[in-house]
């Protein structure tokens, strides 16, 4: 292990605190919940008690108090990309708004954009109302342009924007010495800003989510593996099965994610991609005089392979990225949460986006799977006919997507007929991932395809043509 890299390795099932900083991190000591203790009947029956399945429980119980809900989790409440991820609750949607106006018309484009920014405030306002102390800060996002090759990228994206009328109260340019000012990183020669995102402690959000709705009367059930969800017929409620018993329901909602693959009929629903953090020991007042971040702004840069970071509460630098590979067969492990060659890459990528961080000690380094589907596009419905109703697919901006995704779950089975279920990503059919090997094949090659972009446009200082090649498989 190189010096400075010490990420913590508890083995997770004997100290959860080992699955990342915020784990270690999150207020309280962790214990599983009672399992599931035989059958049993109830009205939803959600499988997954991450984001997704917590605030659809959560909005189910506020919008119908009489309604039997019951949450299922292989582990722990957060214990996947919930507990794991950068802590941006950002109005991020990796669905274009060109791409959802040419599909869906410019209105429900616009739409879903406001829903979105909408969000994360509602993700800000529940927290406050459930006493959930998630750290969350509203500061906005600064993504950096350094070097002419990002800069060109970035006002491409403004113009876009402008096009597609979203206002400068929504994403703003900003010159060299402004940029600066907000993230004071290496190199930077202007930044786009979005006041849409929040910092926050995603475990501290879904542990304190799992108490919020036990309060409301719905039955959380951990390690309690789903081991296949079943659905319904004109003769026969939709159930799930476990080792500890069936659940039969009148619905049952799929909020599973990474983990998707693992269920039966699945395997090519959706594509369990690794993204992997590191996180400083906190840092001194002089590095954050230099660094900015004052209002704890998210940041990144417009580099062609993903990378995102964070002020943390107690200042640290929380920062992670792609580029760990795509495992043969959608295969979720434990032992994909770490891999020290992407690990180094990620301490090497921080210490050049603030020399200052060269030689500083990385105490906590983790990851963990998210949901890619084929088109890069989330989805949200319910098929009456069966009973199955499913949310995900967020490709890694899940925080508050995920809530927006609760809310109008809440309102497909209660049959509100509310904005949020005409939104165009209800009932979106994203189709079914390539075969192996062809799946693997591909992503992998993307994934180099995307190294080599950004090398290329690091020596040239202009943008790359291969990384419109990589289009093929991201959904551009």
């Amino acid at each position: 292990m190189a010096p400075g890299l010490s990420g913590r390795r508890s083995e997770v099932g004997t100290s959860y605190a080992g699955l990342s900083l915020w784990w270690e991190d999150q207020g309280e000591k962790v214990g599983a919940r009672a399992p599931l203790p035989g059958d049993l009947d109830v009205d939803v029956a959600v499988v997954g008690a991450g984001f997704t399945g917590l605030w659809t429980a959560y909005s189910l119980a506020v919008a119908d108090p009489a309604l039997r809900v019951a949450v299922l989790e292989a582990e722990v409440a957060g214990f996947g990309a919930s507990g794991r991820n950068g802590g941006w609750c950002s109005a991020l949607f990796p669905t274009s708004h060109a791409r959802l106006a040419a599909d869906h018309g410019v209105p429900a484009a616009h739409a879903m954009r406001l829903a979105m920014q909408a969000t994360v405030d509602e993700v800000g306002r529940t927290a406050a109302a459930e006493g959930i102390d998630c750290h969350f800060a509203k500061g906005g996002t600064v993504v950096a342009a350094r070097g002419p090759a990002q800069a060109e990228r970035a006002r491409r994206r403004l113009a876009a924007a402008r096009q597609a009328g979203i206002g400068e109260e929504d994403l703003r340019w900003l010159e060299g010495p402004e940029a600066t000012t907000l993230l004071g990183a290496d190199g930077v020669v202007g930044a786009t800003f979005s006041p849409h995102c929040a910092a926050l402690h995603p475990a501290r959000l879904a542990r304190g989510l799992a108490t919020a709705v036990e309060r409301l009367g719905v039955s959380v059930f951990e390690a309690t593996r789903a081991l296949a969800i079943e659905a319904g017929s004109p003769t026969a409620r939709p159930t799930v099965r476990t080792l500890r018993g069936r659940i039969t329901a009148d619905v049952v909602v799929r909020a599973t994610e990474g983990w998707t693959p693992s269920l039966p009929g699945q395997r090519r629903t959706l594509l369990p991609v690794y993204s992997l953090m590191v996180a400083t020991a906190p840092l001194t007042d002089g590095f954050w005089e230099r660094a900015g971040l004052r209002d704890r702004q998210t940041f990144a840069d417009h580099r062609h392979l993903v990378i995102y970071g964070q002020r943390t509460a107690d200042g640290r630098i929380a920062f992670g990225g792609r580029g760990a590979p795509y495992h043969y067969g959608s295969v979720v492990r434990p032992a994909f949460d770490r891999v020290p060659k992407v690990h180094h890459a990620l301490a090497r990528t921080l210490a050049e986006l603030f020399p200052d961080l060269s030689g500083v000690e990385i105490t906590h380094t983790w990851g963990g799977a998210l949901g890619i589907p084929r088109d890069w596009h989330p989805s949200v419905g319910l098929d009456r006919r069966t009973g199955l109703a499913w949310a995900g697919g967020y490709v890694g901006d899940g925080v508050s997507t995920a809530n927006l995704a609760g809310r109008t779950l809440a309102d497909l089975v209660t049959g509100s007929d509310s904005d949020l279920v005409h939104l165009p990503w209800v009932d979106h059919d994203s189709g079914r991932w390539e075969p192996e090997p062809l799946r693997w094949l591909g992503v992998n090659a993307a994934l180099v395809a995307t190294r080599a972009a950004d090398r290329a446009e690091r020596r040239s200082g202009r943008p790359s043509r291969l990384a419109a090649w990589t289009g093929r498989f991201t959904g551009g």
